[in-house]
């Protein structure tokens, strides 16, 4: 008996008769089965650049001078920006180098701020395609971070005498590190030396005087520079201050006469006195560290209490000028003008009258230099500004470089 194929039986049996024919297992597309291998690969993309960098994670430390570098193509631009805080919107400058694949940054960072790098590059077929990468800073306390003010202040004129003063309101150790970011120059050009004083404070002068109508810039770079223990330079700064007529008074204790010499030529010979026994005056160089046009004076302020037979307080004592910490001064004493010239009868100030004292105050500025001699007790350098007490190769000695 014959018998009808259905028509699935049927195709089955076509498909048997195919397989054997093509020798394969595998069925047509239009029959359910797989593409043919040129359909089924998609077109492949390059490689993506890849940047890798120095400065990854959220703890980066400020001081990190960050690199940026391209895998699988090169750098065309770069730009480092802060996202957040007092800096946002501010670019850390850099520049990408002749290789083009690497991007290095020439600025520091900012403590807690998130950074990001974004740019373009060209991949390895040519195209260009943007990159993007982004860390965030450690977060430093205001105790992490030394601030610095400077003396003189910026446009000031002051005298040749007048040392640059840096005072941090932290502690530094690293004296080293902040002093490579700390120049000062001068037109016209003298040589001088930092001299470190003590942990928050470093002075600058040249060798000598300076020239009078000196023009110098101190350009202090130490924003996020390490400074030891944990601590960084906060606020580059840049002060610029001019250097005023060489005004420099030579006070003889022996004489009592104080000669008044400006760029030079001696203007005035002034009859003073200067301190008596037991309150000697300092010999050495002192600078003119402020001025009072009226002043009182307390000799408590010097350590002498108020039950000592040599206290004394003395309102609106006139033409005030400080030469060091601890309490001498220049000024007008109109109380001792018959002993002026012929003996010693003050506290360790230098008295004179008050209109020699008024004269001398309207021509002086910070900065100016009083050379004093004739006595056997010395100014030490940390009594004020004693910075000319000391041989400038002494001086040399006590910079960190």
């Amino acid at each position: 008996m014959s018998h009808r194929l259905t028509v699935p039986a049927r195709t089955a049996s076509a498909l048997a008769v195919l397989a054997l024919l093509t020798g394969c297992s595998e069925l047509p597309p239009a029959l359910g089965g797989e593409k043919t291998a040129a359909a089924a690969e998609p077109s492949v993309a390059p490689p993506a650049v890849v940047l890798t960098s120095n400065a990854q994670g959220r703890t980066v430390p400020i001081s990190t001078r960050v690199t940026v570098t391209a895998a699988e193509g090169k750098l065309t631009e770069l730009t480092l920006t802060a996202r957040n805080g007092e800096t946002a919107g501010t670019t850390v400058p850099g520049t990408v180098l002749e290789d083009g694949v690497t991007w290095k940054a020439r600025g520091r960072l900012e403590p807690g701020t998130r950074y990001v790098a974004a740019g373009t590059a060209v991949d390895s077929s040519g195209a260009t395609v943007p990159v993007r990468t982004a860390f965030t800073t450690e977060v430093l306390s205001d105790a992490q971070q030394a601030f610095a003010s400077v003396a003189p202040l910026n446009g000031e004129t002051v005298g040749v005498g007048m040392p640059v003063i840096v005072t941090f309101d932290a502690t530094v150790t690293d004296h080293a590190a902040l002093e490579r970011h700390m120049k000062v120059t001068s037109t016209p050009a003298q040589a001088g030396s930092w001299y470190w004083v003590n942990d928050r404070e470093v002075h600058w002068r040249p060798a000598t005087y300076w020239q009078p109508g000196t023009d110098v810039k101190v350009d202090l770079d130490i924003n996020s520079v390490p400074a030891g223990e944990g601590i960084y330079g906060q606020a580059s700064r840049v002060i610029d201050f001019n250097v005023g007529d060489a005004h420099v008074y030579k006070v003889n204790a022996q004489t009592h006469q104080m000669q008044v010499y400006s760029n030079g030529s001696l203007l005035r010979t002034i009859p003073i006195t200067t301190g008596q026994a037991g309150f000697v005056t300092r010999y050495g160089t002192k600078v003119i560290m402020e001025k009072f046009r009226e002043r009182t004076m307390d000799a408590e302020t010097t350590g002498i209490s108020k039950d000592d037979p040599n206290y004394y307080r003395v309102e609106g004592v006139e033409y005030a000028m400080r030469l060091t910490y601890s309490g001498e001064f220049i000024h007008a004493a109109p109380w001792s003008v018959g002993s002026q010239g012929h003996a010693n009868v003050s506290h360790g100030c230098t008295g004179m009258s008050p209109a020699n004292a008024g004269w001398l105050y309207d021509m002086s500025i910070r900065g100016d230099v009083v050379e004093y001699v004739g006595t056997d007790r010395p100014m030490t350098f940390s009594n004020g500004w004693g910075d000319w007490n000391l041989s400038f190769a002494d001086y040399q000695a006590g910079s960190a470089l």
